[in-house]
Formats: structure tokens, C-alpha cells, sequence
């Protein structure tokens, strides 16, 4: 993975080294298994696992599977795939918070006996009204009182299904005029009747996050519990858990700013809303910000980890530029991807003063910026084929492609000369008729005229059809943090974020190459062979990049 430069983070874990903090460094990733990680997890996935290696520590993933109307299978073995992808596997193991559910309730029975929490009547609504604002204390509920016995033996049937979901739940007393909502009374446990993936029908009553989550933490020996600056205001309970407890080596939770990213949206359940809804191509479209739908698209690990890296790591929010991203592929594969000819929107040229079945053959560059990828040899023959975009009938202001008497060098072959135009019944140009300079030869001319401009072009032998997916971005807005109030996310879907392109050619070779290939096809962009389509090519990026270098 992508080295981990000093951060706020680490200045904090050297402070406690330097007064005595002996224990090894011990962190983790505890997403909940609802659906796919996407690009803000693989920052979290990051300061955890880089922190960890840094100080020669270990490093867990842990399913927060708390909640089991939400979670399946399918996105446990989606997120282990993830962390594997981008390097990230964890070295101190994996677990599943669902696992410590017995210890959950023991924890919860000893702090109603030391009369530290409560069974509770009230109902969601009457809670939220009892809880108070920000600016008014909260009120003591009615049930707040009731004897350890009573609590021990309503908290007993809670856990044996005697009374319905959402009718009780399990508070800890605290402090109903608390500065801090979350300290007043919070609920630690309540009744769901719901089939978890792992503990089967075993529970009808599930500890909340702000109550497992430190459990969890300090049974696994974790140090430092790095998480986003959300949690900020919940850290108080997670101490007041830690401490009440009565844990002897204490975990730290310390919070960083999410990663925001323009054009983006990383909410997991409008993720899901876009799937059920089939407005994308499922959880790994192209277009998603999931790390699968990333991988799909042809991004790397290694481009994914250089982005956040460049975000950095700190506690203000802020939201980084989707160029940033775009960049760090495209300063990758520019070094590393073989250059390939596609000719998106075809069009035929003859070319009537070369030889009836004649094939010549010209050398062309794999990748000029490595050395060691050689050349391939590119047919060339009567018949061969441009890019519409690459003529024009009434040419516009120093256009320096071809044109009717123009002069144009083809790439790594001949120079032609654009004498004839063949239409169809409405007007549409069909074929190109030229001649060419045979002895030019990839070179210029020998009377040493100048020819300024250059078009890639496919021959007809050395041509397949493909399927081109042109992709832009989901949305329309920049910061969707600044939708007006009423519009929705939406509202700004943008309705051209895929262009699906259907008879363009590619060279031949591309046919044997692998699902998830990556090339630069030359002129038109980085392309990646998708995974799910036959001889289907998705573009990961274009070739300008604007962004500043690193």
C-alpha cells in the first residue's frame, strides 16, 4: 500500500509512546456488511492499516453486523474482496462484532447491577421528546427509576422475546441535562426480530453501535479506534462505555475528516436506492464510487491509494477535486498501458493508388515512455479506416486533418491525399478515396513539403468491431453538500453519463486480450476490458489532465 506520510494522527500515537504507552499499536476497519465499500472507505481502510504498519503493529477487520435487517453475505465477502484488492489484508485477523454478542449482554446486565442502565417504555418518538435540544436539558424518563430487580428481569425477557420489537429498550443512565445529546440516556440495546446472517434466529435483541462498537474495540486490544469526524460527538459515550465497564487496557478513539469528493455521493443507502432502482448497471457500474465499480472501470489499487494519499489526512472537512483522481490513473497508465488503435466512429478510405491485396506491414511503439515494450506490426492495405472526426468536408480554421485536396500523415504509415467524397441517397459521407505518398513511409516528403497534421486509422484486416462505454460523471452538480432545499440528489443524475458507442473497430490483437486489461487507445483515452461484456471496452479516463503535478 501507499506509504503513509506523518499526519495529526501519528503525532497523537507518538505523544502517547513518549509518556509511556507501551502496548502494540493495534487498529481496524469495522464496516457494516450493507453494501459495497466505496472510495471514502478505502481512506478510512488506509489510516488504519498504513498506521498499523508503521508503528510494526497489527491491523483488524471487523464486520459491524449489528443491524440485521440490513446486512447479507454477499457484502461480507464483497468488503474482504476490497481490502484484499487494494493490499490491505489484515494482519491481526478478521472478526465479526456479532461475535461478541454474549459478552454484549453480560457487559449490559453488569452495569443495570451496579445501576447504570435501565429498561426503558417509552417509545421512539416519546424518547426523541424527552431527550430535549441543544439548547434545552432533557427530561428524566418515567421509567428511569425502576429497582436493579425489575430491570434485570425485564432486561431477562427482553432478550426471551417476551414483548414486541421497538417496545423497550435498554438505556444507559447517564445524564438527561448533558451539553452533549448523545450523553443523555442513550439507548444500548433493542428489541428486532430479525434473521441475522450469522447468529441465525439465536437474538431478538441487538446491542446499538455507540455501545458495542468500545466493547468490541477492547475485547480485540485495540489501541487507537481511528474513525471519521462524525463520531466526534459520540466519543464521550464511547469513554463512558470503556470506563463503566471497567476494561483495564482502554482503547482511544480519535476522529479524522471523511473524504469528500466533487461530482460524488457516498451515501451507502442512495448507493443502494440507484441499484434497486437499476438506474446504474448494479453496485459495480463504472460510474459508482464503489471500490468495485472503480476496479471495473480499470482503476488501480495503486491509483486509488496514491488519491487518498494526495487528499491527506486531517480533521477539517473539505472535498477534493474528482481530477485529483483522474490524474493519479492516468499518471500511472501513461507509463505503464500499451498503446493500441481504436477508431470510435469509422469511416472507410481507399486508398486507389495502392496494390488490390497487398499487405505491408509497419512497425508502431507499444508504449513510447517504456523502453522495454517493444513495437508490434500494424497491416496496412487498400481499404483502411478513420475516425469521422478526423474529416471535414468544409473544414473549420486551421484544421490540420483530413480534408477535400488536403494532405494528411497517417500514423506511423504513408501520407495521403484526400481527392474524392462518396455520399449516400441523404447527403452522409460514406468512403474517402486517396492517393498516397509511397514514398513517404512514415516519413516526410522527400521534396520536403510540411505536413502538419496526423490520424490514427485501422486497415480493414486488422479490424473487429467493439463495444465502446463512454462514461462521465453520475452527477451534475459539483458539491452535492449545496443541493437547494427541496431538490434531491436526484434532480442532478446526469442523464449523458454513459454514451454507449457500438460499431467502433479495434485492432485484432484486442480480441485475445484479458477481462480487466488496460490500454491507452491511441488519441481517445485509457480504456479498461470490462469484466461482465463481451469485447466490451470501458473508459476509465480521458488523455488531457489538467491537474496540477505532484
Amino acid at each position: 500500500m501507499e506509504e503513509l506520510n506523518s499526519n495529526f494522527i501519528h503525532d497523537i500515537i507518538d505523544e502517547d509512546i513518549a509518556n509511556g504507552f507501551s502496548r502494540k499499536i493495534h487498529t481496524r476497519f469495522p464496516p457494516e456488511p450493507n453494501g459495497y465499500l466505496h472510495i471514502g472507505s478505502a481512506k478510512a481502510i488506509w489510516i488504519n492499516a498504513q498506521t498499523a504498519k508503521k508503528y510494526n503493529g497489527s491491523f483488524n477487520l471487523r464486520y459491524d453486523d449489528t443491524n440485521p435487517s440490513k446486512e447479507d453475505t454477499e457484502y461480507v465477502e464483497s468488503i474482504l474482496e476490497d481490502l484484499k484488492w487494494l493490499g490491505a489484508e489484515p494482519t491481526g485477523g478478521i472478526f465479526y462484532g456479532s461475535d461478541y454478542f454474549d459478552a454484549c449482554y453480560d457487559y449490559a446486565v453488569k452495569l443495570i447491577k451496579e445501576g447504570k442502565a435501565y429498561v426503558c417504555d417509552l417509545s421512539a418518538e416519546e424518547m426523541k421528546e424527552y431527550r430535549g435540544t441543544l439548547t434545552e436539558p432533557g427530561k428524566n424518563s418515567p421509567f428511569r427509576d425502576r429497582s436493579v430487580e425489575e430491570n434485570l428481569d425485564l432486561f431477562e425477557r427482553m432478550k426471551n422475546g417476551e414483548f414486541p420489537d421497538g417496545s423497550k429498550t435498554l438505556r444507559a443512565k447517564i445524564d438527561m441535562a448533558s451539553p452533549n445529546i448523545n450523553m443523555r440516556d442513550p439507548a444500548i440495546y433493542r428489541i428486532l426480530r430479525a434473521h441475522h446472517h450469522r447468529q441465525g434466529n439465536k437474538w431478538c435483541i441487538y446491542p446499538l453501535y455507540d455501545y458495542a462498537h468500545p466493547i468490541q474495540d477492547a475485547i480485540e486490544g485495540i489501541t487507537h479506534s481511528l474513525c471519521s469526524l462524525e463520531f466526534e460527538n459520540h466519543r464521550p459515550l464511547y469513554e463512558w462505555v470503556v470506563d463503566n465497564i471497567g476494561f483495564e487496557n482502554k482503547p482511544k478513539q480519535r476522529e479524522f475528516a471523511r473524504l469528500n469528493v466533487t461530482y460524488t455521493v457516498m451515501s451507502k443507502r442512495y448507493l443502494r436506492y440507484l441499484v434497486e432502482n437499476n438506474l446504474v448497471d448494479g453496485w459495480d457500474d463504472p460510474r459508482m464510487p464503489t471500490l468495485c465499480g472503480l476496479r471495473r472501470r480499470g482503476y488501480t489499487p495503486s491509483s486509488i491509494l496514491d488519491f487518498v494519499s494526495r487528499a491527506g489526512v486531517a480533521k477539517a472537512y473539505s472535498i477534493v477535486d474528482i481530477e485529483l483522481l483522474e490524474h493519479c490513473i492516468r499518471n500511472e497508465l501513461n507509463m505503464t498501458a500499451q498503446r493500441r488503435i481504436c477508431v470510435e466512429n469509422p469511416i472507410k478510405v481507399v486508398i486507389t493508388n495502392y496494390e488490390d491485396g497487398k499487405v505491408e506491414y509497419f512497425p508502431v511503439s507499444n508504449n513510447p515512455n517504456d523502453e522495454n515494450s517493444g513495437t508490434r506490426d500494424l497491416a496496412f492495405t487498400k481499404e483502411i479506416y478513420i475516425d469521422k472526426s478526423d474529416f471535414a468536408e468544409v473544414p473549420p480554421p486551421k484544421f490540420f486533418r483530413m480534408k477535400p485536396e488536403g494532405e494528411v500523415r497517417l500514423m506511423g504509415a504513408y501520407i495521403v491525399k484526400c481527392n474524392e467524397i462518396i455520399k449516400d441517397e441523404n447527403g452522409e459521407v460514406v468512403e474517402i478515396h486517396c492517393t498516397a505518398d509511397l514514398e513517404s513511409k512514415n516519413g516526410n516528403p522527400v521534396d520536403g513539403r510540411k505536413i502538419k497534421g496526423t490520424i490514427h486509422w485501422l486497415s480493414a484486416v486488422n479490424a473487429e468491431k467493439a463495444t465502446l462505454m463512454i462514461y462521465d460523471k453520475l452527477f451534475t452538480i459539483e458539491n452535492l453538500g449545496d443541493m437547494p432545499e427541496g431538490k434531491t440528489y436526484n434532480d442532478y443524475l446526469n442523464p449523458n453519463s454513459l454514451v454507449k458507442v457500438e460499431n467502433a473497430l479495434i485492432e485484432k490483437c484486442l480480441t485475445s486480450s484479458k477481462p480487466g486489461e488496460k490500454f491507452q487507445f491511441v488519441r481517445n483515452g485509457y480504456f479498461c476490458k470490462d469484466t461482465r461484456y463481451e469485447n466490451t471496452y470501458n473508459k476509465i479516463v480521458g488523455l488531457k489532465d489538467s491537474f496540477p503535478k505532484k
